[in-house]
């Protein structure tokens, strides 16, 4: 298997996207260390799927946007692990309102787990990725840090600077043989596209060439596809059914 004795780092990976993308990476025989922020119950859950594909799998539940938690989450899994080698920031919230009535705190909280949980993440692995000489980053952003979107302006400019991130981090460890690519998702069909009215998902399926919304386990290929490959830095690979062509 092509990821067998590698480690996976898979923030907000208890539920969704970041569910998905830690069985596919335990499906080619990588080890999952899985960060969650929600109840405990949800990380146990997470964590039996995973270990029933016979990889080993540990939970650690801190807030990426934690600086001093986050160190320690990191410290605590290389400890557990002894290495990481695929680092996926997918932890994100949403907290949608137009500018004129959003609160200084939905603002700051969007782009504390977003953006700075990324940050983080990435500068606690920093000098491990970079001693080792390998390592691989996949940031995950959004179609709508690309083109905006109204009633958004707090999570398109936390994924905008994802986006940034990705593009200054690839510059910076390319030398020492580490990648790190950005995804921009588009509608995925997660719990939170499954509860908007049908009128809603009418309106967007009409702007998607591809009459659908993606499912987890697509974007899960497409981390992976990033996460191995060799000769792939500093690129953002939307995949939202050719909704920002």
């Amino acid at each position: 298997m092509l990821l067998k004795d590698k480690t996976a780092l898979v923030s907000g990976g208890s539920r969704g996207i970041g569910l998905a993308i830690a069985k596919k990476m335990a499906a080619n025989g990588a080890n999952i260390a899985l960060n969650y922020f929600a109840e405990e119950k949800e990380g146990r859950e997470a964590q039996k799927e995973i270990q029933k594909m016979g990889v080993k799998c540990e939970i650690y539940h801190f807030n990426v946007a934690d600086f001093k938690a986050s160190k320690e989450g990191i410290d605590k899994i290389i400890k557990d692990f002894g290495k990481v080698d695929i680092l996926v920031n997918n932890a994100g919230i949403t907290r949608d309102g137009l500018v004129a009535t959003m609160t200084e705190e939905d603002f700051d909280s969007v782009m504390n787990i977003n953006l700075k949980g990324a940050f983080n993440l990435t500068k606690h692995l920093y000098m491990h990725f970079s001693r080792n000489r390998s390592g691989s980053i996949v940031n995950v952003a959004s179609i709508i840090g690309m083109m905006g979107g109204a009633g958004q302006a707090n999570y398109s400019a936390s994924k905008a600077g994802m986006i940034g991130l990705t593009k200054s981090i690839a510059r910076e460890l390319g030398g020492r043989g580490v990648t790190c690519n950005a995804i921009a998702p588009g509608f995925i069909e997660t719990a939170m596209t499954a509860v908007l009215p049908e009128e809603v998902k009418k309106k967007y399926l009409d702007m998607i060439p591809l009459k659908r919304f993606a499912n987890v386990e697509e974007v899960a290929d497409l981390v992976f596809f990033l996460a191995t490959a060799k000769y792939i830095t500093g690129e953002v690979v939307k995949i939202d059914g050719g909704l920002y062509i």
